[in-house]
């Protein structure tokens, strides 16, 4: 037996017959804001994004005068306290984050059955954070002092978290980080088992500097939310780690890369220019309904101001060390799609965004596709604790509220 339900019929009828103060209710229907778009939940000090002007400002400071020369030990306790480290501060903090890189046994245990099931890196990933509260002395305690101290673990284990199981994927034996260096040189060294030269730890870090923290994005605010129910650091990371696994937040610096290869092949069988064929690659793609990845974005309607570090950055990277020809065919590629994309589709400002030099760059310093969006976690693990921590001293319960639009007044049948 079906259940019954209010046909619309019978609801205009009692529609009809309800009294005028009901009516009126029913007329104050709310606007919904689909993903909340445009909906401010809270208040924060960790950063604004600009999508007119183009502007990221992180703390107080415009992305382009930090990002470029920071570390990311200065970045992180800039988020975390507010204001730049004095040179000792920024010692003891790279000193504390070295004495916190390794591992527990069980940790290393889900890392390795999940590389026996070839399992991405980021469900590793997001299985093997969830274990870190073993490393907590006390997960009762609720000062600041204790939440930063499960911050800076939380922090410190990411790189070692993804390195590990980048090796493990490789068939190739771990390596134990080394104290010695910092942050961002010890996740490339325990990658590949050789210190990396300055240029390329000074790109790496650049990249870890600008997309540390980035408003109010998907992961983040499930971070918030997580947390703001009082439940523990751990669980808003991992919580955020989901979030950023989706392809509509975590982004295709790999495809965009992979545009440009496709291109060169194209170009390279024809015998007819690069810039002919990025050309025909845009039209085609888009005559078929496709996307052009790496340019547009959901937030900037301009440029987006991160591509302009990563921009620069790959330029210091690749004149020093890097592949040049492949960073000439890369900045002749954008050029094209940018002036293709802004004939075909008028008065939309499709600019390149962060993902197109995202590839470039995590490409010259050697890492593999299949570590972008990991190493995109790593660093903004940064951005998430920073805001998990200001949650918590908000101490505010995120729930928000919704529209029913289902029938009312069924009727249960008798007998079930």
């Amino acid at each position: 037996m079906e259940l019954a339900q209010t046909t619309p019929s019978r609801a205009r009828a009692a529609a009809a017959s309800a009294s005028p103060a009901r009516r009126n209710r029913r007329a104050l229907r709310p606007v919904i804001a689909r993903g909340l778009k445009g909906v401010v939940v809270t208040d924060t000090r960790l950063s604004h994004v600009d999508g007119e002007r183009g502007e990221l400002i992180v703390a107080g400071f415009p992305l382009e005068a930090f990002a470029p020369h920071a570390t990311y030990e200065a970045a992180l306790f800039l988020l975390w306290h507010d204001r730049i480290p004095t040179p000792a501060e920024c010692a003891n903090l790279a000193a504390a984050l070295a004495a916190q890189r390794t591992l527990p046994e069980p940790t290393l245990a889900v890392l390795a059955a999940a590389a026996a099931r070839a399992l991405p890196t980021m469900d590793a990933l997001r299985m093997a954070v969830s274990t870190l509260t073993l490393t907590d002395a006390d997960p009762s305690a609720s000062t600041r002092a204790a939440h930063l101290e499960r911050a800076l673990g939380l922090v410190a284990r990411f790189p070692t978290i993804v390195a590990t199981y980048g090796r493990l994927r490789q068939v190739l034996h771990p390596l134990a980080p080394r104290e010695d260096l910092g942050h961002v040189a010890n996740y490339l060294y325990m990658l590949t088992g050789t210190p990396p030269e300055p240029a390329t730890t000074r790109a790496l870090e650049t990249y870890f500097n600008t997309v540390i923290d980035h408003g109010m994005n998907a992961s983040t605010f499930t971070a918030r939310v997580i947390v703001s129910t009082r439940s523990d650091m751990v669980s808003a990371l991992v919580g955020a780690i989901g979030a950023l696994k989706g392809p509509l937040h975590g982004g295709a610096p790999g495809p965009a890369l992979d545009m440009v290869f496709e291109i060169q092949r194209r170009a390279a069988a024809s015998g007819r220019s690069l810039a002919l064929e990025a050309e025909a690659y845009v039209r085609e793609t888009l005559g078929a309904g496709g996307r052009i990845m790496g340019f547009g974005h959901r937030v900037y309607k301009v440029r987006d101001p991160r591509a302009d570090v990563l921009g620069g950055a790959a330029t210091q990277l690749f004149h020093v060390a890097g592949n040049r020809d492949l960073y000439e065919t890369v900045r002749e590629v954008e050029a094209v799609v940018v002036r293709i994309l802004a004939e075909i589709k008028p008065g939309r400002r499709l600019d390149t965004n962060v993902e197109f030099y995202t590839a470039l760059l995590l490409h010259g310093v050697g890492l593999p596709t299949e570590l972008f969006a990991p190493t995109f976690a790593v660093a903004r693990a940064g951005g998430w604790t920073a805001h998990v921590l200001e949650q918590i001293e908000q101490d505010q319960l995120i729930r928000p509220e919704s529209l029913y639009i289902g029938t009312c007044n069924r009727t249960w049948p008798s007998g079930h």
